[in-house]
């Protein structure tokens, strides 16, 4: 009894241990780094990361250091997935059995590294994709990516006299990978630590390509206070902006039930959406009432399994301006311009006659 007990200690001092170092140059409050080091705490030191060029890279390897307490490949923007595909070959020719992450950010995900991720799954590596999504390319200046929601300011994307913001709603890149046949599928966030490493634990333990999103706040470019990114985090869930679900094999759950709050408060927290006004605010609501009915139809009876269906915000647009109804016209009342035709500048323009 006293060896499973001193056992169960040590596995747990041993998952504990921080194997993301202090010390990186990470901006406070960034979700990122948050993300990494319960990622690496659930994975253990039996792990090779494959990590693209991102704001990963260049807060935790700057030569001569590094806070990386396993080994860590830094690999080009698009090839986190190719390179980590890579390793599996390797180690499978070696024999050897060691946990292969593939790590990158979403621009490296959704956009630049979408042909070798999508390969990776093709093949059926044995490899465990996590993307860190901050909802932008946060690393090289704050641009726009397919991860970026709709609305928000970025540089690329900036709201004016003439422009909104981003005008394209996020890609569903785990349903691209659900339906291209990963073994494991995830969302998690870094507001719920226990629920990211259980997704780890768990996706590790199976064969076959892998794919986790992490929501990750990045306060520089969501322009909000450092000190509130778990707040904020929460706020994405609560509000249905971010759904955290799993899908093992047809097996859809999801695992943190929103309270379906009014997403204005999810997005008034952030200085990227302070622009927007209230009809591009209920746009927003329409948009995410509409994505939970769909989740709703595909898995009505998982739903009915959980005991619960999303209780979605009601919606109004264009609040305090009534439309005036435009009157009817008499079809068979005959108008005097129809007679004599319109007035431009002082000068009649006669209707031409049509022939019968």
């Amino acid at each position: 009894m006293k060896d499973n007990a001193y056992a169960k200690i040590e596995a747990k001092q041993a998952e504990t241990k921080r194997l993301f170092y202090k010390g990186h140059t990470a901006c406070a409050g960034c979700g990122m780094a948050i993300a990494i080091r319960h990622m690496l705490g659930a994975a253990g030191p039996n792990t090779i990361v494959s990590g693209a060029t991102s704001c990963s890279e260049i807060v935790s390897s700057q030569f001569p250091r590094t806070s990386w307490g396993v080994p860590y490949i830094h690999v080009a923007f698009e090839t986190a997935a190719s390179v980590a595909s890579g390793i599996d070959a390797g180690l499978k020719s070696l024999g050897k059995n060691v946990n292969i992450i593939a790590l990158a950010g979403d621009g490296g995900t959704y956009d630049i590294g979408l042909q070798a991720l999508s390969g990776m799954v093709d093949r059926k590596q044995n490899v465990l994709y996590v993307c860190y999504d901050n909802e932008c390319y946060a690393n090289t200046g704050i641009q726009r990516s397919g991860a970026t929601p709709y609305g928000a300011w970025t540089t690329t994307s900036p709201n004016g006299k003439f422009s909104l913001g981003n005008i394209t709603f996020k890609k569903q890149i785990c349903e691209m990978m659900i339906a291209q046949g990963a073994s494991y599928v995830a969302t998690a966030s870094v507001a719920y630590p226990e629920d990211l490493k259980n997704k780890v634990r768990k996706a590790l333990s199976l064969r076959g390509p892998k794919f986790i999103l992490i929501h990750s706040p990045c306060p520089p470019a969501w322009k909000c206070d450092s000190s509130k990114s778990i707040e904020i985090s929460k706020l994405a869930i609560d509000s249905g902006m971010f759904v955290v679900y799993e899908m093992e094999g047809n097996r859809f759950t999801i695992n943190i039930k929103p309270r379906f709050i009014p997403v204005e408060q999810y997005l008034r927290s952030q200085g990227r959406f302070k622009h927007l006004t209230d009809d591009d605010v209920a746009r927003i609501q329409i948009r995410v009432n509409y994505d939970w009915k769909r989740l709703g139809r595909r898995y009505r009876k998982r739903f009915m399994t959980m005991g619960w269906f999303p209780n979605l915000p009601k919606v109004k647009l264009g609040k305090g301006k009534k439309q005036e109804k435009k009157p009817k016209e008499d079809k068979n009342k005959i108008h005097l311009r129809e007679k004599i035709g319109t007035r431009i500048h002082g000068i009649h323009l006669r209707k031409k006659k049509t022939r019968s």
